[in-house]
């Protein structure tokens, strides 16, 4: 892949993802590989699954927090699971953002006012929590 873009693999000074095996697994992972054709690109674990895993923990031992987000993924399952109330939810949406429109307390413009979709938190992506509580409190 480095190559089809033209780059070298001696140029590359370091490596960074999350934990999982065939990333940095210490015979065949990519980390491995690299590291046997490029001495200096050394491995960092990647800093945004690090605050994932923080944010995580935190949860795990704050039971309003944690309570918070078992909701908000019921929520997100419940709504997922039906294209009826999928599209209730997408009408909802699109006839607040037509209200905001027309009384112009948003601004219009490319990439502003589309469409949100559900999203559950999850322990592994590091903005889940985020995306999660942005995406269902317009709602």
């Amino acid at each position: 892949m480095l190559a089809k873009h033209g780059l070298r693999l001696s140029n590359l000074c370091g490596q960074g993802y999350d934990g999982t095996s065939n990333m940095r697994g210490e015979f065949n992972g990519l980390r491995t590989l690299i590291l046997k054709q490029n001495e200096s690109a050394s491995y960092i674990h990647c800093f945004a699954h690090h605050l994932q895993l923080a944010v995580v923990a935190v949860i795990k031992h704050h039971s309003e927090i944690e309570l918070l987000f078992s909701i908000v993924s019921n929520i997100s399952n419940v709504i997922r699971a039906s294209a009826k109330r999928r599209r209730c939810s997408s009408k909802k949406h699109v006839v607040k953002i037509l209200e905001t429109l027309q009384s112009g307390d948003v601004k219009i413009g490319k990439g502003l006012n589309q469409e949100l979709v559900l999203k559950r938190p999850g322990d592994t992506r590091w903005s889940s929590h985020y995306h999660a509580l942005a995406n269902l409190t317009p709602m």
